[in-house]
């Protein structure tokens, strides 16, 4: 992974780590179930975003030179979404 791939990464988590924060708070306060699965629903989008960076740079950088890493990357997405 790159410098640069891993800052963004780290920079995404970071901020879903705020949100998640932000949902133990909402669960605290008794707020509207239908508000903190909205806000489920984004730090889910979120968590896929970085996993998008990642993958993506798996297959620019590993994929090029290791053949069977597309078969990883595949089985990773099979496996984790659907």
């Amino acid at each position: 992974m790159t410098e640069q791939v891993q800052k963004a990464a780290l920079q995404r988590l970071r901020r879903i780590e705020g949100q998640v924060r932000g949902l133990q708070k909402m669960v605290q306060e008794n707020r509207p179930c239908a508000d903190i699965v909205t806000q489920v629903s984004s730090v889910e989008q979120a968590l896929a975003g970085v996993a998008k960076i990642l993958l993506t740079s798996h297959l620019h950088h590993c994929a090029r030179s290791n053949p069977t890493a597309i078969d990883d990357v595949v089985e990773l997405i099979s496996k984790h979404w659907r």
